[in-house]
């Protein structure tokens, strides 16, 4: 049977919808799963859980600064605190079921916060531009990404280096003990983790449900992650 794979979606907007871009939907559908999404407010987590085979916690907007122990900046947007307890609380119960978890861009800050680690909140601030993480006011560009050959991601991507769809202004700043940094940018930003004591938990910075269609390289995180809730 194909598994179910919960897809975590956008915070409630201006007019009260909750949203999604259909790219994640899309590539979890070429690499075999059922999409199934799920909205924040949602409190029966762990009965959910039981009827899912594998959870992708999305990107979007910004964590709020306190759960990271941070006093924020002018720039954080879009910040939802119902978005933040749910999701938290979908991480906290799949890591502890030893459930695949696929995090992306926001997803893999939000794994990070998990187990304690915190984020940059405005990268131009840190690194600067030489390295454009997203184009202004906010749309996605592309950049170089470095793997580590000694990972699970390069196992599965098969390429060390990549142009890669990145959209975002924050990043892991200090990274939690339990996992291990296998990516970076250019300019040394944290670009993908992965944690070595569970079968499946994989983070990556960049937005790889973008260019999934028509690259090989990117789609192929799906369809492992998606092979694994089978397992």
């Amino acid at each position: 049977m194909p598994p179910f794979i919960g897809i975590t979606t956008y915070g409630q907007n201006d007019e009260r919808h909750f949203t999604l871009p259909r790219e994640y939907v899309d590539s979890v559908r070429r690499a075999g799963g059922i999409p199934l999404l799920i909205s924040p407010g949602e409190t029966e987590i762990e009965r959910l859980l039981s009827k899912l085979d594998g959870v992708i916690l999305t990107g979007g907007g910004d964590i709020a600064p306190h759960r990271y122990g941070s006093e924020g900046h002018e720039t954080i947007y879009m910040v939802d605190e119902e978005r933040d307890k749910t999701e938290l609380h979908f991480a906290e119960a799949a890591i502890a079921a030893e459930m695949p978890l696929f995090g992306i861009c926001r997803g893999t800050q939000l794994m990070n916060i998990v187990f304690g680690g915190t984020l940059i909140e405005h990268l131009p601030d840190v690194v600067g531009d030489d390295v454009l993480h997203r184009l202004p006011p906010r749309e996605p560009t592309e950049h170089p990404v470095t793997v580590d050959a000694d990972s699970q991601l390069a196992e599965i991507l098969g390429d060390l280096e990549f142009s890669a769809a990145s959209w975002h202004h924050q990043a892991i700043k200090e990274t939690a003990e339990k996992f291990k940094v296998v990516a970076h940018a250019p300019d040394g930003i944290i670009e993908a983790i992965e944690c070595l004591e569970h079968r499946w938990l994989i983070g990556v910075q960049w937005h790889p449900e973008l260019t999934a269609s028509n690259d090989p390289r990117q789609q192929r995180l799906f369809d492992d992650f998606v092979a694994a809730t089978m397992q």
